[in-house]
């Protein structure tokens, strides 16, 4: 398993557009987002200290999901996934990989975003709070490393980049990465606080803040992590019996 998730890294490393789009593309938009001056809303955060998590999060969104639903799914068309379950690497086994190769591509998403807010907007946080920033969003996403991996079993390779698209869209404006769901309409903020994103930015917000987590961000994406990883296993069971 070791040597598949080295792999993963060195196909991904490789690839330019997939590092431009996950670790440079949101350092950019925090650039350019982040020059408004004054609070967002009543979160009692500077406007670059809320959008540099927003696009930290967003970051490493782009990584896992992006890149674990197209790869797997070109994978079972070329056959690549079959060849693998003629080796001694078992099931889970291809799966664990995929999700901790994605993790670790996630972490240069965070870190560079860091660094740009620390380095041109000035922002300063004490130095537990860039440790446990970086610590939460990194480990948040290994619910969409999950949710990366369902989709690449759900769909063919045609169908999976507009499903992966509309997912990845709709769980970063809607969850708020992209804009503060406190702009929202109140229905529509309501079910926002049920999303698995709004839950993820939320711990790095009340880091910055200097406060525990909330149980019920806690809880919703420990219950996606596991809904989402159940739905990568049964799906990976389901294609086995297939092949």
């Amino acid at each position: 398993m070791n040597s598949l998730i080295k792999l993963e890294l060195t196909r991904a490393l490789r690839n330019r557009r997939f590092l431009f789009f996950s670790v440079i593309y949101p350092a950019v938009i925090f650039l350019l987002v982040s020059n408004q001056s004054g609070n967002v809303g009543g979160s009692g955060l500077s406007v670059a200290k809320y959008v540099m998590v927003s696009m930290a999060s967003f970051g490493a969104l782009t990584a896992v999901l992006m890149g674990n639903s197209e790869r797997i799914a070109k994978e079972r068309e070329g056959g690549w996934v079959r060849q693998l379950r003629l080796t001694t690497l078992p099931g889970r086994g291809y799966v664990l990989a995929k999700t901790a190769g994605a993790a670790v591509i996630s972490l240069p998403s965070i870190v560079v975003v860091f660094l740009v807010a620390a380095a041109v907007k000035d922002v300063r946080l004490d130095a537990w709070q860039w440790l446990a920033l970086t610590g939460a969003i990194w480990a948040g996403s290994l619910v969409f490393a999950a949710l990366g991996v369902a989709i690449g079993y759900l769909a063919s390779g045609d169908a999976v980049r507009p499903i992966t698209m509309i997912v990845y869209f709709g769980l970063s404006i809607l969850g708020g990465l992209w804009m503060p769901s406190s702009t929202f309409p109140d229905w529509l903020q309501d079910i926002a606080k049920w999303l698995p994103t709004h839950a993820y930015a939320a711990l790095g917000r009340a880091i910055e803040q200097s406060q525990a987590p909330h149980a019920q961000d806690i809880a919703v994406l420990v219950a996606f992590f596991f809904l989402f990883a159940g739905g990568a296993a049964w799906l990976y069971r389901k294609d086995t019996l297939k092949a």
